[in-house]
């Protein structure tokens, strides 16, 4: 009958066979072309680098899930289940940007009216009557000087 290794005897067996192969690895170093070794050098990084984010992911997975806290009717409610308060609190923010937006535009739209408005004015306030502004000599107007 054979045995299956227990995890902590599987995990000194891994760790002996991987020190044992850096260590064969790592006497024929000297020998070695710059190129070759350099590129051994950063397989190693990156090999290292693969083994750090697959032991935080298994940290991450032994974890313990967060508990969520919830008494209905109460002041704590820290679940979206709390009934109609909670749902009230989420739709708030988008009816508040809405009116927002809807504010700024109606703010621009009378802002570009009274512009109009002031120009419109001083248009029909000049002594140049409005037919002159479709006139061909009306460049010639504005080039001159204005009479005191």
């Amino acid at each position: 009958m054979t045995r299956l290794p227990v995890p902590a005897t599987l995990e000194a067996l891994e760790t002996r066979f991987g020190l044992t192969v850096a260590a064969r690895l790592s006497e024929r170093t000297g020998d070695m072309a710059p190129d070759l070794s350099e590129r051994l050098r950063f397989a190693r990084e990156r090999a290292l680098a693969r083994a750090q984010e697959v032991r935080r992911a298994e940290v991450a997975a032994a974890a313990p899930a967060p508990q969520v806290v919830s008494r209905r009717g109460g002041a704590a409610g820290l679940a979206f289940g709390g009934g109609w308060w909670f749902k009230v609190a989420a739709v708030l923010p988008m009816l508040a940007l809405a009116a927002g937006l809807v504010v700024i535009q109606q703010w621009q739209a009378r802002a570009e009216i009274d512009d109009a408005a002031e120009i419109d004015a001083a248009l029909l306030s000049d002594d140049l009557p409005p037919s002159a502004y479709s006139d061909t000599g009306f460049v010639e107007f504005l080039k001159t000087p204005p009479r005191e």
